[in-house]
């Protein structure tokens, strides 16, 4: 990146399931879930074209994911980025959960 930076920011924004990446205020990408008791279920994230290529993606899962720690829930990657991303970083080993058949089932109930 330029020494000129854009100002990088996640916010979990829960009235509507998900983290938002900003560059400067405007929403780069995302990475959405539903809550399952003490899961967070992960099902989709998307970066907007205009900012693809800068690592945008993997610091919002990051910083996403670290959110989920502190929160004292458990990760269940239905998001194939998600699930990527942890295969690289062990770290999230110990909170994540596999994905299932009843969650897959539930996911779709809650997503409609």
């Amino acid at each position: 990146m330029s020494q000129h930076s854009a100002a990088t920011t996640v916010e979990r924004a829960d009235s509507r399931n998900r983290y938002e990446i900003l560059v400067d205020g405007k929403r780069a990408g995302l990475t959405a879930y539903r809550d399952r008791g003490e899961q967070r279920v992960f099902f989709h994230t998307e970066v907007d074209d205009a900012f693809a290529g800068q690592g945008l993606a993997s610091r919002l899962v990051q910083e996403a994911l670290t959110d989920v720690r502190a929160s004292g829930k458990r990760i269940v990657p239905v998001c194939p980025y998600v699930a990527k991303f942890l295969k690289k970083h062990d770290e999230f080993a110990d909170i994540t959960d596999p994905v299932t058949p009843d969650v897959l089932q539930w996911l779709e109930t809650e997503l409609g």
